[in-house]
């Protein structure tokens, strides 16, 4: 069954909403959503597989200018950003 995007936000938006806070969360949800467009030019996939979503997360650290960061590594070489995010996960 396929999961509609307005979903996937809702999902999203808890974890979102303890990174980022209330007030920044719908622009940090906003940029999920446009790395999924990115993401299906790319890769013709509709969304980011769960671990790439927590990748970008992981590494922005609850600040909006990382996750723009992560997030376009993610849509231009998600393996140079699961390399960084399983190198931040062996030192926490």
């Amino acid at each position: 069954m396929a999961i509609s995007r307005a979903d996937r936000r809702r999902e999203r938006t808890p974890r979102v909403v303890g990174l980022f806070g209330e007030d920044r969360a719908p622009i940090a949800l906003d940029l999920l959503e446009l790395t999924e467009l990115a993401w299906h030019d790319c890769y013709g996939e509709t969304t980011p597989p769960d671990g790439v979503i927590e990748d970008i997360l992981l590494l922005s650290d609850g600040s909006i200018e990382r996750l723009i960061q992560s997030a376009r590594l993610a849509v231009t070489d998600w393996r140079d950003l699961r390399v960084a995010a399983d190198d931040l996960r062996s030192r926490i």
